[in-house]
């Protein structure tokens, strides 16, 4: 019970926080609260919010997923550079999605099976990804990205008579079926059981190795389809177009109430979490700051962020 009102609370003050951070915005920026502005900081958050699904999933998990970056760079790549040569868009997505599933499902394998550092795995299998990647397109991939994607996530763009893009109402849903999905489904809940007590959890009969790697995989799908989104956002082939997601769904994930000890967590407070640092980068881009004092300034942002609930218990007391 006492988790659950210190996981609430986290999400509450992360929710309090999103909104000191607009009104702030709002008085020291002219425009700040312009329905353009809105947009854009719902659809960066959105996209940020998709990335950090398996984050979530895997930190809940116990594990962590540096290879998400890398994931969504090569997604982004691979994607164009199919569509760009004719191929179907439906045949491209299932290429992309299922190579993805298996680069997380490697990344879970090693990691459970062979009892390996996930921090250590991820960043190595995700290096290996995007560098082969990278060689197979020589370095400047080619292609675009579907119309209906571009409009699905276009700041401009606008879904019947909402005044927002369809990826705006798509993350809503997004976060009541993950919600759904930890707390309804029986594998949703191996995943809080094996990521609060992984001996216990392998008494009641919860396969360690197969869990690991299916959520692993998950990481690696919801990575692609933010690479997609991607493509469709900037309109060509990056293969660094994952770069700031490194650590940004690290920090949305524990902004948003998840420890990092794993076992506790909700993506309802991810996608929150996911919004207060689009508002931080928003708020520094609008102050005027050249692209290198905002990368320092978010840096800032997320340790004062991060420091302001305080370090885990577990943690601190292991200390």
């Amino acid at each position: 019970m006492t988790g659950t009102l210190f996981k609430g609370n986290r999400i509450l003050g992360a929710l309090a926080m999103l909104v000191v951070l607009h009104v702030l915005g709002m008085l020291l920026i002219d425009g700040y609260g312009s329905v353009f502005t809105l947009r854009s900081i719902l659809v960066l958050s959105a996209l940020l919010a998709v990335a950090s699904v398996g984050q979530t999933l895997v930190i809940i998990l116990g594990g962590i997923d540096l290879s998400i970056p890398f994931v969504v760079g090569a997604a982004n790549v691979v994607a164009a550079q199919l569509y760009g040569d004719g191929m179907s868009f439906a045949l491209v997505f299932a290429i992309v999605a299922l190579l993805a599933l298996a680069v997380g499902a490697v990344n879970g394998l090693i990691s459970a099976g062979l009892g390996v550092h996930p921090l250590i795995v991820t960043l190595g299998v995700g290096t290996v990804v995007l560098g082969a990647v990278q060689q197979w397109t020589g370095g400047f991939p080619s292609g675009t990205a579907p119309q209906f994607i571009s409009e699905f996530v276009s700041i401009g763009g606008s879904l019947g008579p909402l005044p927002f893009p369809g990826i705006v109402p798509a993350a809503f849903v997004l976060v009541a079926l993950v919600v759904l999905f930890l707390r309804r489904t029986t594998f949703g809940r191996q995943i809080y059981a094996l990521g609060s007590n992984p001996s216990a959890a392998r008494y009641a009969l919860i396969p360690p190795v197969a869990t690991w790697t299916a959520t692993f995989a998950l990481s690696g799908f919801f990575a692609s389809i933010a690479g997609i989104l991607l493509l469709g956002f900037s309109g060509s082939a990056y293969a660094a177009a994952g770069e700031p997601y490194l650590f940004q769904t690290i920090a949305a994930v524990v902004i948003g109430g998840t420890a990092l000890t794993g076992g506790a967590g909700s993506f309802v407070g991810t996608a929150i979490g996911a919004a207060v640092l689009t508002e931080v980068n928003t708020l520094l881009i609008g102050l005027g700051l050249d692209p290198s004092a905002v990368q320092a300034g978010l840096g800032l942002g997320i340790l004062a962020l991060v420091g302001f609930y305080g370090r885990e218990r577990t943690i601190a007391e292991s200390i």
